[in-house]
């Protein structure tokens, strides 16, 4: 449906112009090619290129409504590459599809790569497209090539490959309400090495997919107008997520002290796969780590940060090395200072889980999850949960910015 599709708008072109059009010439490439121009006119090329080849199809062919947090393979992906000492000058827009890697690639043998995560909202009036924060997740991402000694996008190569991406899948981005379009950065050792070495090259792509909620939504959207207190479709308003049920991996741990804790490599998350299904099969929802020398204090969850609530004060486990710094983390933080809520970023011991008010979760794919439940040693604390809570308050605001619905007085949001 795709090639037929792309092959009507090229008909256009030819009748139009004769045949000569730059623009014809991409889309008979199979693939739009960029070199490093100034953003505006990257963002412009993409924007013209895309509106005229997706006229006559505003969304993809999906059910929106069944979406959840699984792939769902989209049209192009970007893709650029580079050697080692060298830097990433230019990058590409490539069908989505397999890539080669050579059997003895950095990232096969020794799990030299990174990915970052983040999403595009369409905004309520269809104007356009929002981005959240991209500039933390370019730095994030550099911050962590260094630690695992490979080359990395600058902020401007990184915030621009994201738009052109978003742009080029811009049919599988969900109308409002329904999802966001999932961007998965990934950085990569693309190059054979046998000895224990930093790779000779290496590969920056994202590819998209659109995602619904991580979790199971259940929170009436009724809420949501009234919190905001704007007349608009019901439909537009994102819902929330049920409670989710933790349990503390006891005796398995996810980071130790001086490792890879705090970046956000591939070989953080395969460890943690057997203690995550392990909770599961236990009908849990999620595991809880402990840190990894007194074996006593919180940590993180597989793939999201921790908040305790207790009164006013919202504490949180500082980073110190073993813990990502997880954007939406930096995020919540802010807005709850900002909302009058004293928060505290320090060292947070699992006894502390007795007396919490509310515990909720934050990252890029759940957003901000409530905590119905955490078991540690058979032992069961259950926490508030519901519309008139902390997390939920703070989960209005965060998705309303993500999505347009509400003033961005933070600047965190770019418009595509």
């Amino acid at each position: 449906m795709l090639g037929l599709r792309l092959l009507s708008v090229a008909e256009k072109l030819l009748r139009g112009t004769g045949g000569g059009s730059p623009l014809l010439k991409q889309f008979l490439g199979g693939r739009f090619a960029f070199t490093s121009q100034a953003a505006s006119s990257l963002q412009s090329t993409c924007t013209t290129a895309q509106q005229d080849a997706y006229s006559y199809e505003e969304y993809a062919d999906i059910k929106w409504e069944e979406l959840g947090f699984g792939l769902v393979p989209t049209d192009f992906m970007y893709v650029t590459k580079c050697f080692r000492g060298e830097g990433f000058v230019r990058g590409e827009l490539n069908r989505y599809g397999n890539i080669e890697l050579s059997p003895s690639a950095g990232i096969l043998n020794y799990g030299q790569g990174l990915f970052e995560g983040l999403k595009a909202y369409r905004k309520e009036d269809g104007s356009g497209l929002l981005l959240f924060r991209p500039q933390e997740n370019a730095l994030r991402m550099q911050m962590g090539a260094e630690r695992m000694c490979m080359p990395s996008p600058s902020v401007e190569q990184f915030v621009s490959a994201v738009k052109q991406t978003v742009l080029a899948n811009k049919r599988w981005v969900p109308p409002p309400g329904k999802g966001a379009l999932y961007l998965r950065p990934l950085l990569m050792g693309s190059g054979p090495v046998l000895g224990l070495a930093p790779s000779p090259e290496y590969t920056f792509l994202i590819y998209a997919s659109p995602v619904g909620n991580y979790f199971k939504c259940t929170y009436g959207r009724r809420e949501w107008l009234l919190h905001l207190g704007r007349i608009l479709p019901a439909s537009l308003y994102t819902e929330g997520v049920d409670p989710i049920h933790l349990l503390i991996g006891d005796g398995v741990h996810r980071a130790t002290p001086g490792g890879t804790g705090d970046v956000k490599t591939v070989v953080n998350y395969a460890p943690v796969l057997k203690a995550q299904l392990q909770a599961k099969s236990k009908g849990f929802t999620e595991v809880l780590f402990l840190d990894s020398v007194n074996k006593r204090n919180l940590e993180e969850a597989s793939s999201c940060n921790i908040f305790l609530v207790k009164g006013n004060v919202i504490s949180t486990p500082a980073t110190q090395g073993t813990i990502l710094a997880g954007i939406t983390r930096k995020s919540i933080i802010e807005i709850a200072r900002d909302y009058g809520y004293e928060v505290e970023e320090r060292i947070v011991s699992v006894d502390e889980l007795i007396d919490a008010d509310e515990v909720f979760c934050t990252g890029t794919a759940v957003v901000v999850a409530p905590v119905g439940s955490i078991t540690y040693q058979h032992q069961r604390f259950e926490y508030k949960t519901g519309d008139q809570t902390v997390a939920q308050h703070l989960y209005r605001v965060i998705t309303g910015i993500q999505m347009g619905l509400v003033e961005d007085k933070m600047g965190w949001t770019v418009e595509i």
